[in-house]
Parts: C-alpha cells; structure tokens; sequence
C-alpha cells in the first residue's frame, strides 16, 4: 500500500510557477512510476507527466516544454515544475503511483488557479 500526499498547489497570476509536491509513504516510491493528472470543471481527467521507475519521462504536447516532471528518491517524492502557467492550466492536479501498467494509488489532489 502507498499513500501519496500532494502539496504546493495555489493561485498564481498567468506567466507565474508553482511546484507541486507528492510526497509518498508505505512503500519506495522509487519502485513504481508515477504520473501527474489534471482535472479542471466541467472536463475529464488528463494526463499531464509520467516519470517512469527507470527515470524516463512523458509529458502532454499541452506543457510540453513548460513543466518538468521529477523524483527525489531520498525523500520519496515527486515533484511537478511548473512554468509560464496558463490560466488553462487551471486545475485540480493529483499525483498517482503506477503498478505496471496500472495507476493503483492516488492523492487527494490540490487545486492550482492561474488567474489571466
């Protein structure tokens, strides 16, 4: 079992950064993949980035080039760099854990606003 809490969402003017948090107990994190997720009213849920176990990346042609997926194993967490935010961006983001092929474990989410 994992537990993953998420931190450092907020409201931010457009053009601003946040850096997201996901910061996991129970297990290594460093032994699983794990994504980023987005979710803003009224839409589905989408992928936002992926860091695989072997620390490869994946991220939407949305932010591509504006955030930065990564891990610090040492401290088990996760982290989402985001830049030049868009109010677009706007969203509740959630961190999950991968098993195989599977996001298993997931946060609770934190909201990020970016007001225009």
């Amino acid at each position: 079992q994992v537990q993953l809490v998420e931190s450092g969402g907020g409201l931010v003017q457009a053009g601003g950064s946040l850096r997201l948090s996901c910061a996991a107990s129970g297990r290594t994190f460093s032994n699983y993949g794990a994504g980023w997720f987005r979710q803003a009213p009224g839409k589905e849920r989408e992928l936002v980035a992926v860091i695989n176990w072997s620390d490869s990346t994946y991220y939407a042609d949305s932010v591509k080039g504006r955030f930065t997926i990564s891990r610090d194993n040492a401290k088990n967490t996760v982290y989402l760099q985001m830049n030049s935010l868009k109010p677009e961006d706007t969203a509740v983001y959630y961190c999950a854990a991968k098993v195989g092929v599977t996001y298993r474990y997931w946060g609770q989410g934190t909201q990020v606003t970016v007001s225009s």
